[in-house]
Parts: C-alpha cells; sequence; structure tokens
C-alpha cells in the first residue's frame, strides 16, 4: 500500500537540497508486505538504503517499522519509489540484495529501456553448487534470450561482461536439460602478446593454459569431480580450434571463446561445424586481438558476412554491462577515449596488431 501527499514538514521557505523554488516537494509512503523481511529490503547495518539515498541525493528516504517514507521533488520521488517497488519484487524471489544491485536497478531505471530491473535480475539461468546465476544487465539479459531464440549468437564486448560465462551457464543449462548431448568449448590458441617459446610437456599440457579459463567456469558450474568424468566420456570437449577443422558438431552447444584471435578463415571453418539440433555462441573483445601483424579478426569483419542471415544475432556489450570491480568498467571507457582521441593526432590506437587501423574503426569496431 503507497500512498503519495505534499510535505509539510519543513518550515516555510526551507527548500530541500536540489529542488528548485518553485517546485512542489511531495511526500511518498511504501507499506513493505509483512512476508518481506526488512533486513533483507534494508540490508546489513541498511547498506541497501545507503545506496538508495547516494542514488537520490536530492531525495530524503526514512524507514520505520514497515514503511518507508520517500521525500522530495516529484519526479526524483517517483523515480525513487518505483526503485524501492522494484526491490521489494527482487526480494520476494529470493535474490539478495547488495548496494551494487541498486546501483544496476537505477542505471536501468534511468535508460530509455523497457526492461524491468525485478525481470533481469530474477531471471534464473542455472543453480549450481549453492549459488545461482543470472543476468545483471539490461545487455545480458538481452544475450541470454538471443542464445535462446537463435542458432548462432555472437556475443561482443569488453572484458567482465560475463560473454563467456553466461554462454557457459546457458551450455550446462541446455546439457542438463537434453535439449543436447554434449558441450564443445574452443578458443584459439594464441598468445596474448607475449612468446612464450618452446613449452615443455605433452601436447595437453601445452594447450591446456590457453584453455584454463574454459575450465574455470566449468568449475563454477558443475561438480569438479564429475569434470574429468564428463570429459572422459566426451559429454564435455574443450579443445584448441584447429581441432575443429573437419568435423561436423551434432546434438551440440559449442563456445567459441575469443574469437578476436581468429582469422576470417578460422572463423569460416569454424562456423560451417554447426550440425543439426546444435547451438552455437561466439564470444570475443574486438579491442584486445593478439593476431600477428597485418591478419584481419575475423570477428571484425563476420557481421558484414553474416548480415541478413537468419537465425543469427549479434549483441553487443559494453561497459555498463561489466560485472568485475567497478574500476574496469571506468578504465575500458578511459581506454575508449583515449583511443578515439588517438585516431586523429596519433597518440592513442597503438600500432600493433592488438589495434584496429584507422579504416577498421570506421568500417565496424
Amino acid at each position: 500500500m503507497t500512498s503519495t501527499s505534499p510535505d509539510s514538514s519543513r518550515a516555510d521557505g526551507e527548500r530541500p537540497s536540489g529542488i528548485p523554488h518553485g517546485v512542489a516537494r511531495v511526500e511518498h509512503r511504501i507499506v513493505i508486505p509483512p512476508h518481506v523481511p526488512m533486513v533483507g529490503l534494508l540490508g546489513s547495518g541498511d547498506a541497501v538504503l545507503r545506496a538508495v539515498e547516494a542514488g537520490f541525493p536530492t531525495v530524503d528516504v526514512h524507514a520505520r517499522g514497515n514503511e518507508i517514507s520517500v521525500a522530495g521533488a516529484p519526479g526524483e520521488v517517483a523515480l525513487a519509489s518505483r526503485l524501492l517497488d522494484e526491490l521489494i519484487e527482487v526480494v520476494e524471489a529470493g535474490t539478495q540484495l547488495t548496494p551494487d544491485v541498486v546501483t544496476r536497478s537505477i542505471s536501468m531505471l534511468t535508460a530509455a529501456t523497457a526492461a524491468r530491473p525485478a525481470e533481469v535480475l530474477t531471471f534464473n539461468i542455472l543453480s549450481s553448487r549453492g549459488r545461482t546465476i543470472r543476468p545483471k544487465t539490461v545487455g545480458q539479459k538481452h544475450y541470454v534470450d538471443a542464445i535462446d531464440a537463435n542458432t548462432v549468437t555472437f556475443g561482443i564486448g569488453p572484458a567482465g561482461t560475463g560473454k563467456t560465462y553466461l554462454a557457459m551457464a546457458k551450455a550446462v543449462q541446455a546439457l542438463q536439460a537434453k535439449q543436447v548431448n554434449r558441450i564443445v568449448l574452443t578458443r584459439p590458441a594464441v598468445e596474448a602478446g607475449e612468446r612464450l617459446g618452446f613449452l615443455p610437456g605433452t601436447l595437453s599440457e601445452k594447450i591446456d593454459p590457453y584453455l584454463r579459463p574454459l575450465y574455470d567456469a566449468l568449475h563454477d558450474m558443475i561438480d569438479p569431480d564429475s569434470i574429468p568424468k564428463l570429459i572422459e566420456s566426451g559429454t564435455i570437449e574443450v579443445a584448441p580450434l584447429a581441432y575443429m577443422r573437419g568435423r561436423t558438431l551434432n546434438d551440440a552447444f559449442i563456445i567459441l571463446d575469443e574469437a578476436q584471435n581468429t582469422s576470417a578463415e578460422q572463423m569460416k571453418m569454424f562456423l560451417t561445424r554447426l550440425g543439426f539440433a546444435s547451438k552455437m555462441v561466439i564470444t570475443g573483445d574486438v579491442t584486445q586481438v593478439d593476431l600477428p601483424g597485418g591478419t584481419t579478426s575475423g570477428l571484425r569483419v563476420i557481421e558484414d558476412v553474416l548480415t541478413g542471415v537468419d537465425d543469427v544475432e549479434f549483441c553487443r556489450l559494453s561497459s555498463s554491462d561489466v560485472v568485475r570491480h567497478r574500476l574496469v568498467s571506468d578504465i575500458i571507457d578511459a581506454y575508449a577515449r583515449w583511443d578515439v582521441a588517438g585516431s586523429g593526432d596519433g597518440r592513442g590506437g597503438g600500432g600493433g596488431a592488438r589495434s584496429a587501423g584507422p579504416r577498421e574503426r570506421r568500417a565496424r569496431p
């Protein structure tokens, strides 16, 4: 139950910070349903409540008993009240609230999108090992929906946006639901700007370091003790991209990770491995190409190649979809600004294989 009314609690002439003269100040009261725990809504030490206040610095937010009051300018009060309604729904669904959830919810509400925070943050992909994997941003939710709706999905974006992790969760979900018989995970074995030289050991021992991020994601989603058995039986296959040539992959969920490090020819080879009743997800970051100089990244040109092809979707994630430390998003934005500035005065962008030339930037980032 909610109510909105003019607020006369302040003395005449006193204005709350940030509210212009001539703008009415209103108060909105939200009664929390008895089945919603206040500690879950407000957070430990009222951390969630403090995050709401930080997101709306011109609004006064107070909690008393099972009631929260929001007072300030009408527009800000309406938005803050809508946020609290969404957070109540998130708590009702069993999702833990954190200040980070509040910040992401505010971003969703203030962005020009029809997606609701509660709809995004309560969408369960996979429950495993005592935790539930969910999208955390609108872009991630769109990416997950695209994987469900299409046979081939490209997830393109910077580090930390969940491209590989969410694709892996969808693969495990599909395997558990018996929608596919196996998972095939592959990566190009390209050195990240370093010359590692001769590596001792067997072929498997030489290749494993390149595939380690895929194993790490698997360990988050499947009982580690069962992974060797699944790999031995062929239910899960983790292999370098070169091993895909000449194969047809039926009844499989196939993930190509670090696809920016494929040549155009390798990308064609991989895509044409698609068999019946299979699904493909291709992930990569076109700003981190490790190919030798002069080699065009297959991920940079593939959207032009597949334009107009049905059942293929390209999802572009951005710094707003980063779910690592807040600084990661800031670093990505800083590099983007530096790269744009450098394309005009020669300072940024670099000259090696890790950076697109001006022509590639203009054609398609």
